[in-house]
């Protein structure tokens, strides 16, 4: 073969393989990077253990609400307004003369509505504007509840012919709330350890606690509007605040 054409093939075949060579070198590279799969056991995940608690306090309510009005009815719509209006004032007079400071009362609705005929027999069935009712509602917070059947009294004699209900409550909450919170965290833990010892295995240190709000329901009263010989009376009964939370505990191994 001459030497000419066998220096050409050489050449030819080196430039054919250099470049394989080149990128089996970097695959060999990155392969023996990378981390080894399948060579170790799965990491354990951490066990852990999740409970609710829940924290329940009593309390005697220390304020009430309680929601009344006047309505007053005319033939003419500023007449009725008129009646109304003198008659919550007279009203709210008499509230401010015991003890009532102006922080606790609210108007809560004001309104006037058209009374209608009822349809006639005949061929003209249309009903007609007979008068008008106005109607004033407030809202009376009492801080005194032994005054509270008096009041209730005097308001009636004062001319508040509405009457809407009556609603206990605590003026200071937040203490009712934090004690809730601590017998609901109590609650969960001494759940968190039944649970352990029935299981076998020990509590290891609390990773999370969740507060999930709690309630504080109002205890309401429906009161008949008639005056009586004497005080209203007047029951109040006991309020009851709950608190939620949920605690996740590590298991030891």
């Amino acid at each position: 073969m001459p030497a000419a054409l066998a220096h050409s093939r050489g050449n030819r075949r080196r430039d054919t393989v250099t470049p394989r060579l080149i990128a089996a070198a970097l695959i060999a590279t990155v392969v023996c990077a990378l981390p080894a799969v399948g060579g170790g056991r799965a990491e354990e995940p951490a066990r852990r253990l999740t409970v609710t608690g829940e924290g329940r306090v009593e309390a005697a309510p220390d304020m009430a609400t309680i929601t009344l009005g006047v309505t007053h009815e005319a033939k003419e719509a500023g007449a009725a307004m008129r009646a109304t209006s003198e008659a919550v004032a007279k009203v709210l007079d008499r509230l401010a003369g015991m003890g009532i400071a102006p922080r606790d009362l609210q108007t809560r609705d004001l309104s006037l509505s058209p009374l209608w005929s009822d349809p006639p027999a005949g061929a003209d069935r249309r009903r007609r504007i007979t008068g008008f009712a106005a109607s004033n509602a407030v809202s009376v917070r009492v801080r005194d509840l032994a005054g509270l059947g008096a009041i209730l009294d005097a308001v009636i004699a004062d001319g508040a012919n509405d009457f809407n209900g009556l609603r206990f409550d605590v003026q200071e909450p937040a203490p009712l709330m934090d004690e809730a919170r601590r017998r609901a965290v109590d609650d969960a833990m001494a759940r968190a350890a039944l649970l352990a010892g029935a299981a076998g295995v020990t509590l290891g240190p609390v990773l999370s606690i969740d507060d999930q709000g709690g309630s504080r329901p109002m205890p309401m009263a429906e009161m008949a509007m008639r005056a009586s010989p004497g005080a209203m009376p007047v029951a109040a009964g006991e309020l009851s605040v709950t608190a939620n939370v949920s605690m996740v505990f590590a298991i030891r191994e």
